[in-house]
Order: C-alpha cells, then structure tokens, then sequence
C-alpha cells in the first residue's frame, strides 16, 4: 500500500560510521529521539511531555524495576 503524502529522506552516511547496514534505521531513530529529548522535546518539559502521551493515549514505557528503583531513590531522600 503506497503512503499518501509520505515524504522520503535521504540521509548520506559516511562508509567510517560503525554502524552494521542493517541496523542503520534503527540507530537513526535512536539518534533523532535522543537529539530531541536533548533539546527540550519541542520546547516541553518532562512533565508536560509525559501529560501530551497521556492526552493522546501512548503509554509510557515505565517498568516494575523502574518503579523499584523510583520508590528507593524517593527513600533514600526521605531519610536524610
């Protein structure tokens, strides 16, 4: 199914960049995810980026081990 109004990138890699072939489009969402948390995620801060997921219904990808790890940091802070 072709996509409608779909605009394709072309992006040139240099040959000396470390990155197998077939992990190139993966590494350059990484890198562009990362590029925009870095510069403020549109100008939003964490909490306000975390209520647009919540508005637009993504789920946040949080875990039972982050949680974990939350709770004793919050612990730690309580304590002294």
């Amino acid at each position: 199914m072709a996509k409608i109004g779909a605009r394709r990138v072309v992006i040139e890699v240099p040959e000396n960049l470390r990155v197998p072939p077939g992990e190139l489009e993966g590494w350059m969402r990484i890198e562009r995810a990362l590029r925009l948390y870095e510069e403020g995620i549109a100008g939003l801060s964490k909490w306000d980026f975390l209520e647009l997921l919540a508005k637009k219904g993504i789920p946040v990808h949080y875990n039972k081990e982050e949680l974990r790890e939350d709770l004793e940091t919050v612990k730690r802070y309580v304590r002294t």
